[in-house]
Formats: structure tokens, C-alpha cells, sequence
């Protein structure tokens, strides 16, 4: 028979502990009811002690009354049912699909057109090239190099062939790299030049991407007069940004950091319009 003691405690927590305490006895060997829970009053006042009912030892089992047994029932005679027509379903009219038209294929912006005058074969242009092609064998990605000279002291470069994407790079980290170690092999003799390097025009390309995008960053710093902080870019990018903005009204840039994470700061200027 299942027997049980009330015990009290500040807390429900605590009054079980002092039973499972007194009996010696662990909490899975128990089961416990709240027959009232703790109040703390106001104040001290109007406060009440928590009980619980600890119930332990073997619980009865109910009896299961015997069944009783059933008698036999008549069997049922099986009723004829009425035999039903099968319903002729109605055919359902195929419908041809409507002819779909080819969307036709997204033109090809053109690359803009520069003019970079006549190819030279002077003793810079014979360095580079041969510098070039060293590195370009080197590197397994064959191209044809043409040298122009659009202005004193400024060899304009251009690679020509397939699948040049690997020369270009990420944001044209590659060609910038290239660009650097052409320039110093062909300077450490003297008669210093400018060497820019270029390949499937994305030079002109990024400079109209950086001019478009300089733009309506400028936009924005003049409608919520806030700075806008644009990504890293090297020198010529960041000038490229600088002389698209210097003559926008209401906007100024500055640079900020070092290389190679320099950045460009597009800021609002209340005095500039």
C-alpha cells in the first residue's frame, strides 16, 4: 500500500529535500504533489510556507474485471446491393501548348574605341617585349605584345590573344603586378618611362565602371549627407575616382590608409556648391 508525509519549507524545493531527507530516500524513488506553494508577502508580511505530499512505496495495482462472456449473435444475412452503372466520365479536350518565342540574346556592349597612335621599335619598346615575353612563357599564358607611345616618356602597352583573364585577374590585381615588374626591368638601366600595361581593353573598361560608380556614390553622399568609404584601389584607380568627382558640387574626396588598402572617401561639403 502506497503511504506518503506532508512536509513544509520556504521553498517547494526545499520542503522536498527535508521529506527525501527523513525518509532517506532519493527523488526518483518518490513522487511529490504541491498542495500549496510558497508566498512572500509584502514586506515580510502575508508570507506563507510551501507543503508538499510525498508519496513512496509500492503502488497498488487495479484489478482488471474479468470479461464477460458475449452471447452469440444471429448471423447477418448479406443484403443484395443495387448494382451500379459505371458513369461515363467525360473526355477532357487537350489543349496544344502555345508556341514559345526564343528570348533572343542579350547584345554585347561594345569596348570603347582609344586610339593609341602608331606601334614603336625603339630600345624601351625592344625591352619590354622581350621582358614580356620571358614572363609571359613563364607563365604558359602566350600573348602578342604591341607597344605605343601616345606621349613622351609613356609606353601604353597591349596584350593580344586568347583567354587573357588569367593575366587580368581579380579586379586586375595580375596585369597591375605584371605592370610594376615590367616597369622596373625596364628603368633599372636608366631613362626612366611610364609603362602601363593593358589586356581586352579593361582598362578603359574599369575606368568607365569606376566613373559610373563615382557617380552615384555622389548622389548619395549629397542626398543623406553622409561619407561614403569605397573599396581598396591602387593609385591610378583612386585617381580615376578623384578626377571624376573634383568638379561635382556639394562632394569632396580624400584618400586614407596605406598600402595596399588605401581608400578613397567620398565626403559631404555644404561649401563646395
Amino acid at each position: 500500500m502506497r503511504e506518503f508525509i506532508d512536509v513544509t519549507g520556504k521553498t517547494e524545493e526545499e520542503a522536498i529535500n527535508k521529506a527525501l531527507a527523513q525518509l532517506g530516500m532519493d527523488r526518483d524513488d518518490v513522487s511529490v504533489e504541491i498542495l500549496e506553494r510558497a508566498k512572500s508577502g509584502f514586506l515580510g508580511l502575508g508570507s506563507s510556507p510551501a507543503r508538499v505530499r510525498v508519496s513512496y512505496g509500492p503502488e497498488e495495482e487495479e484489478e482488471t474485471p474479468a470479461p464477460v462472456a458475449e452471447a452469440p449473435k444471429a448471423p447477418k444475412v448479406p443484403e443484395k446491393k443495387p448494382e451500379k452503372k459505371p458513369e461515363r466520365k467525360p473526355e477532357k479536350k487537350t489543349e496544344k501548348p502555345a508556341a514559345v518565342k526564343p528570348t533572343p540574346a542579350p547584345k554585347k556592349e561594345a569596348a570603347p574605341t582609344v586610339d593609341n597612335g602608331e606601334e614603336v621599335d625603339d630600345e624601351k619598346a625592344q625591352a619590354i617585349k622581350k621582358f614580356l615575353h620571358g614572363l609571359l612563357e613563364q607563365m604558359e599564358c602566350p600573348a602578342e605584345v604591341r607597344v605605343y607611345l601616345p606621349e613622351k616618356g609613356r609606353y601604353k602597352v597591349i596584350l593580344e590573344g586568347a583567354n587573357l583573364g588569367a593575366l587580368i585577374g581579380r579586379r586586375g590585381e595580375t596585369l597591375d603586378a605584371i605592370q610594376q615588374l615590367t616597369s622596373y626591368s625596364v628603368n633599372r638601366t636608366g631613362g626612366r618611362v611610364r609603362v602601363q600595361l593593358d589586356a581586352e581593353n579593361y582598362r578603359e573598361k574599369r575606368e568607365q565602371s569606376l566613373q559610373h560608380l563615382a557617380k552615384k556614390v555622389a548622389g548619395k553622399v549629397v542626398k543623406y549627407r553622409r561619407s561614403v568609404t569605397l573599396e581598396p584601389m591602387n593609385a591610378y584607380e583612386r585617381h580615376v575616382i578623384h578626377t571624376a568627382l573634383q568638379e561635382v558640387p556639394g562632394v569632396t574626396t580624400y584618400s586614407t590608409g596605406t598600402e595596399p588598402n588605401r581608400r578613397v572617401i567620398v565626403a559631404y561639403d555644404r561649401d563646395k556648391k
